[in-house]
């Protein structure tokens, strides 16, 4: 890069790598910070991301392939007394509610993408740059260091993830299951509609999550099967197993200067994704949030005033503004959903039990909750 680069991106992942392009699509010289990665773990993370953030990969030529993107053509969610929603995609007239990707092979493309990008330079260490944008993860070293507060609020459980075979197709259905204590399994359709394998988000008690983990796979297939009611028939475990406490989080600042020497030129930053954000994982909206996060951002910076720096502090607050309500509004909905399926005692469980099969009448507002999590405004 003949130039020095406008912006720095600290954090190589799904985010940082979409922002990259984003701006350098918009003439934006990049740099991006690529550190060591640990090649012989097993990455078994699967997302559910919806059509913004679809359309949003396929505009950079970034969207994985068929085998790796899986529709997700009906949802079914069901209570723990008999309550049930479910969500269609022929209802909602569209081609999927959302899709299940596989997680290497959207970084590759990604990688692909950034390594064929003119205007992206790949760095090892952080150079500076007007703007600093920082795409960490949830255990941002650089928010620490910038002194921003990131208020987390921790739940009783950790998520286990898997990759599963099921004896039945699952036919492009993601199935969810709450119980009374709060626990929350899912399986995500994978390989194709009309696949057998699946990926296994399951939020436990954290006191159980141990005993999980060390049971064998026999053992592990039974608790899954039991507890999804059979409803693909026997699962065979088919990755290892991961697992992580579950949290929600946000920043207090979003956006700031950066540390600087006297007489040295301004430099601001710009937190994205979970280094700015986390909610729980049952509504699959982590990833989601953090893309539009990146596209808001390219998007701030592509309609600034011709006079304005890339890193100017009041462009830089039309992001935050712009993204905290979206984010608080989906942090909110998904603790309270946690929180009301966590509680089993007294007439709880048979009045959100009567809401689901309530709310799963409601066609308008149903309507307008998928499309909201599609990432759809009407």
């Amino acid at each position: 890069m003949a130039l020095p680069p406008e912006v720095c991106i600290r954090g190589a992942g799904i985010v940082g790598r979409t922002l990259a392009l984003l701006l350098a699509r918009e003439r934006v010289r990049v740099a991006l910070v690529v550190p060591p990665t640990d090649a012989g773990k097993q990455d078994i993370r699967a997302y559910a991301l919806n059509t913004a953030s679809r359309n949003l990969l396929e505009s950079l030529r970034a969207w994985p392939d068929a085998a790796h993107a899986t529709p997700v053509r009906e949802m079914l969610v069901n209570g723990d007394e008999g309550g049930r929603v479910q969500f269609s995609a022929v209802r909602q007239k569209v081609d999927a509610l959302a899709w299940i990707v596989d997680v290497p092979a959207l970084e590759q493309q990604l990688a692909d993408a950034v390594r064929f990008q003119p205007q992206v330079e790949i760095v090892s260490e952080p150079v500076p740059a007007p703007l600093t944008v920082v795409c960490e993860g949830k255990a941002s070293a650089t928010r620490d260091a910038l002194g921003v507060s990131y208020a987390v609020t921790r739940y009783p459980q950790h998520a286990i993830a898997a990759r599963l075979e099921a004896a039945q197709p699952h036919d492009g259905v993601a199935r969810q299951w709450f119980s009374d204590t709060g626990e929350v399994l899912a399986l995500l359709p994978m390989d194709g509609v009309q696949g057998h394998s699946l990926a296994l988000v399951w939020s436990v008690d954290q006191l159980r999550a141990p005993a999980l983990l060390a049971q064998g796979a026999e053992e592990f297939n039974v608790a899954v099967s039991e507890a999804s009611h059979g409803a693909l028939g026997a699962l065979k475990l088919t990755s290892e197993r991961a697992a992580w406490p579950l949290a929600r989080a946000i920043a207090d600042r979003w956006t700031g200067t950066m540390p600087q020497a006297p007489g040295a030129a301004s430099q601001s930053w710009a937190l994205a994704g979970d280094a700015a954000h986390t909610v729980h994982p049952l509504a699959g909206q982590g990833l989601n949030l953090g893309l539009a996060d990146a596209a808001m951002l390219a998007d701030v910076i592509r309609q600034r005033e011709y006079w304005r720096s890339v890193g100017d502090p009041r462009l830089l607050r039309r992001y935050e503004r712009a993204r905290r309500a979206d984010v608080l509004q989906m942090s909110l909905a998904t603790d309270g959903l946690q929180q009301l399926f966590s509680h089993s005692a007294g007439p709880l469980p048979a009045l959100r039990n009567w809401g689901m099969r309530g709310f799963d009448r409601t066609r308008l507002l149903k309507h307008w909750i998928a499309n909201r999590a599609m990432g759809l405004k009407a």
